[in-house]
């Protein structure tokens, strides 16, 4: 919930040392620091709006759980309506350009709600609408980022690359919260969103000055069709042997974790009544365990293999939010609660930090250059329409049952994205 969402994914063992990453960009030998510079600001504002958001739409605007969930669901849905469109057009265009509007785009968007706050004209629908508009803009800005960093560095270091960017993640998840918790507390959630609006302002900033390595896509035979183009990035997520079981994993899992995000939400301020500042700290448990993966994934990566890694990640997921789930059915006591909950988002953290970066860099490597806009894209439009069913059914199912059924059904899915991991070629990758 909120400018991008809690990711728990996003170091680097030293293998091969710092300078070697740094002079990695063809062109320019500043390109990819810039490029982690401006991925590290822009996520430690992710993180503080992590916990701004639901402390925004639960505590001050007083949402229902059906709001709570159609909130949730706002920033993703435009994933359904532009995904295969933007990848499209961000293998045609140059991808720092299509970067630096996104990010002005979402930061805009994002700023407009203390605004509409201060002028006592903020409301849980026009909230609804700014996260609209801000989806609408993320939809092009993460297929540009995610094709953009092959432009960058080799693609013998992608998964160093990759790991680099999501120690910078976990460490703005570990300390991101806590400052979030504080500045909610101190200022309240709407001016604390203000800071994250302004990261993706600094981030367009640093992006504009990039200087990619060049890539030509062969004209296809009767010029550029819209229809085909997006054909070709559908078939190759969804045609490759490997490649389209972990897609239909990923999809799954972002249907259960946008789900138990919501209900976690709920269940952590409203029923246990939590702090801002603990929710805060909550999620920065999960951003040092996610720092501790990520550290690990280059290891894990080269001595299991990349599939591998994937494999036992998405087993561990349901692992982790059985917890949670057997807090709420047990009526557990208040210490009880907070422990299970804490141990169960740090082993969540822990295992998304370990497959985030072999993930993404098996996905960057087996595409082609000229297919990765799309593919990006048509993976992340499917991942986040599924989260959007995810949050609203998540809203509709605590309304109708209660939060302790609802986090059981979580756990199923997450055991469903597991299975479907598991009984894929994914583990001889």
């Amino acid at each position: 919930m909120g400018g991008g969402g809690p990711r728990f994914r996003r170091v680097e063992a030293t293998h091969g040392g710092v300078d070697r990453m740094t002079a990695a960009a063809p062109r320019d030998g500043a390109s990819f620091p810039r490029f982690w510079a401006a991925a590290t600001i822009s996520s430690f504002g992710t993180a503080i709006t992590a916990v701004a958001m639901p402390v925004l739409v639960v505590q001050v605007l007083g949402a229902t759980p059906v709001e709570v969930g159609v909130v949730n669901a706002a920033q993703f849905v435009p994933y359904a309506l532009l995904g295969l469109l933007a990848g499209v057009y961000v293998d045609r265009w140059p991808r720092t350009r299509v970067l630096v509007w996104a990010s002005v785009g979402r930061g805009v968007s994002l700023g407009l709600i203390p605004v509409l706050w201060l002028l006592d004209a903020l409301q849980i629908w026009s909230l609804v609408a700014l996260l609209l508009a801000f989806g609408s803009c993320a939809v092009f800005g993460f297929a540009a980022s995610q094709s953009l960093l092959p432009q960058l560095v080799p693609r013998s270091r992608l998964l160093h690359a990759n790991a680099r960017l999501d120690q910078t993640d976990a460490a703005a998840q570990t300390a991101g919260p806590v400052l979030g918790g504080g500045l909610v507390g101190l200022l309240g959630a709407p001016l604390a969103l203000a800071l994250d609006a302004v990261s993706y302002l600094v981030e367009a900033l640093l992006v504009v000055r990039l200087r990619p390595r060049a890539v030509s896509a062969p004209e296809a035979p009767g010029g550029r069709s819209l229809r085909r183009e997006i054909g070709e990035g559908v078939r190759w997520t969804y045609r490759h042997a490997s490649l389209a079981p972990l897609a239909v994993s990923t999809h799954v899992w972002f249907l259960a974790n946008a789900a138990g995000l919501t209900v976690l939400a709920l269940f952590a301020l409203r029923q246990l009544e939590l702090s801002p500042a603990l929710y805060g700290v909550l999620f920065a448990v999960a951003g040092v365990a996610s720092l501790i993966g990520a550290a690990a994934a280059p290891w894990a990566g080269r001595r299991l293999g990349s599939g591998r890694v994937i494999v036992v990640a998405r087993i561990v997921y349901p692992v982790a939010w059985a917890a949670i789930a057997l807090v709420a059915l047990t009526n557990a006591t208040e210490s009880v609660a907070l422990v299970a909950l804490f141990a169960a988002m740090a082993l969540q953290g822990f295992v998304g930090g370990l497959e985030n970066a072999n993930e993404m860099a098996y996905r960057q490597t087996v595409t082609p250059d000229a297919l990765l806009g799309r593919t990006s894209a048509t993976m992340r439009s499917a991942n986040r329409t599924m989260a959007a069913l995810g949050a609203l059914a998540a809203g509709f199912t605590v309304a109708a049952v209660g939060v302790a059924p609802s986090l059981v059904g979580i756990v199923v899915v997450f055991a469903v994205a597991g299975a479907i991991a598991l009984l894929s070629p994914l583990r001889r990758v």
